[in-house]
């Protein structure tokens, strides 16, 4: 009785063991798993940003140079039917006028496969003063443009 006793505390080691390297293994495969998609999430983000980036600098390069003509169709269609050329180049000219920018933020969403961005950018007027501002901008058929009220 005494040899069976002995090794039935052997076997639940051994099973035990087992289980513990199955559980093991299993946790290595989904953190590297997790890992892997982090990276491409982290990718396709940032791959987005750059341009809407880019979309909003040009916009806002554009504002500050007085190229309203050149600001204006940075404007999506939509915005467009919304602003006349002459309209827009008004406000653009309206005092306190826009002298610098400065992009300190960029948030990227997804909705139906279209992508877009809210840029946040600190304005600075002629007058001195700054105010933030969120620019929308999305990614069209004709790459990333202003879509929105743009001030």
């Amino acid at each position: 009785m005494a040899y069976e006793i002995a090794r039935s505390r052997i076997r639940p080691r051994r099973g035990l063991r087992g289980a513990l390297v199955v559980v093991g293994l299993t946790l290595f495969v989904c953190c590297v798993g997790a890992a892997g998609l982090a990276a491409w999430n982290f990718q396709a983000v940032r791959q987005a940003t750059g341009p809407a980036k880019r979309a909003a600098g040009t916009f806002l390069d554009k504002v500050t140079a007085g190229d309203h003509a050149g600001a204006y169709d940075r404007l999506c269609a939509a915005t467009r039917k919304q602003w006349s050329l002459p309209r827009f180049a008004s406000r653009i000219e309206t005092p306190p006028t826009i002298s610098r920018y400065a992009i300190e933020d960029v948030k990227i969403a997804s909705k139906d496969g279209r992508q877009s961005a809210t840029v946040t950018v600190a304005l600075t007027r002629t007058s001195g003063a700054v105010d933030n501002h969120q620019l929308p901008v999305v990614d069209s058929d004709d790459g990333w443009q202003v879509c929105g009220d743009p001030f």
